[in-house]
């Protein structure tokens, strides 16, 4: 089979789409031959050499994709060959076929389209692991997600309001933030000219937000406990502001607040198929009917993998990049 490989750390143009072993499933695996894949910033950290695989699993990139189940492993019996799902991977969705833990499968909601299904596991379970099953958003509180224009911030915004939640986002310019709007943001700031502490706090009669969902890390530490309300929730799930930041302990016991930081992709398969359970039951029904929708910025070919990876490292994306197969 083809996949797309990286050749050394390095720009978009180490990945090469070339031939590689055929994966076989082993027992509570499921093959898939894969339509689509999506881009996700830890490919790109992957491709510069900074984030590896979980020992044992593929070195090829794609932490998600859509496909048909193709084949299955001994003691599989929840699916059967010719379905359509979509899947969590801790690797391998560049590629013709990967294999997949059975727990880590989702059915392809009937009102999204198998190509843009595959940008759907990766969101999916980041957000609701992070902000409803850690966070605990609840209705009648404020969300304040960071990056609300990528593809984990859309699937937040729309996440937080089927929630009852009132949902504040940062992006870096007028036309995302009104995107983010359309997808229901009640408070918009541009990072780039306004204190996302300040605005907050002004949009909520100086409460603050319950829960900070942060893809920055070390740099935005500081304020996002600063604008964590009473009983705050922060979960960083970056470090694109980098590692390390100044932690006000004071300020963080006088909110009675908690700071959590967790990853997806390296969790052991019970913890993931714990996720994806949760996911299925009270998130896919919100796809179903509608009220969450995957938002896809552009479709390319998988040969076209380091395009989208330049696009995701220098334009400003709306949604996710998918790649397809076929």
């Amino acid at each position: 089979m083809r996949a797309i490989t990286i050749r050394e750390p390095g720009g978009p143009e180490v990945l090469e789409w070339t031939e590689v072993p055929d994966p076989s499933p082993g027992p509570g695996e499921v093959l898939l031959d894969v339509a689509a894949s999506a881009v996700n910033r830890a490919d790109l950290l992957q491709r510069k050499g900074f984030y590896p695989p979980p020992a044992g699993v593929t070195e090829v990139p794609g932490l998600e994709c859509s496909g048909t189940v193709a084949a299955l492993g001994e003691g599989v019996t929840e699916w059967r060959v010719g379905d359509q799902v979509c899947a969590l991977l801790a690797g391998g969705g560049y590629a013709q076929r990967v294999t997949v833990p059975a727990a880590q499968l989702l059915p392809v909601p009937s009102t999204v389209d198998l190509v843009s299904a595959a940008g759907l596991p990766e969101v999916a379970c980041t957000v609701w692991s992070n902000v409803v099953m850690t966070a605990r958003l609840s209705a009648g509180e404020t969300l304040l997600v960071h990056g609300g224009a990528g593809g984990i911030g859309t699937h937040a915004i729309q996440v937080g309001k089927a929630l009852g939640a009132t949902v504040a986002v940062t992006a870096g310019s007028a036309d995302r933030l009104a995107r983010c709007a359309e997808l229901g943001a009640d408070i918009v700031i541009n990072y780039r000219e306004q204190d996302f502490v300040a605005e907050v706090r002004a949009a909520t009669d100086g409460r603050g937000a319950d829960v900070v969902l942060d893809n920055m890390g070390g740099k935005y530490l500081p304020r996002n406990v600063s604008v964590l309300a009473p009983h705050g929730r922060l979960v960083v799930i970056g470090m694109q502001g980098g590692v390390k930041g100044e932690l006000n302990l004071a300020e963080l016991l006088g909110k009675w607040a908690t700071v959590t930081a967790a990853s997806l992709r390296h969790r052991p398969v019970d913890g993931k198929g714990a996720i994806v359970a949760e996911v299925r039951e009270h998130l896919w029904p919100l796809i179903e009917n509608g009220t969450v929708k995957p938002i896809t910025h552009e479709v390319l070919p998988m040969e076209r993998a380091g395009d989208a990876h330049a696009a995701l490292d220098e334009q400003p994306v709306f949604g996710k990049l998918v790649l397809t197969l076929g």
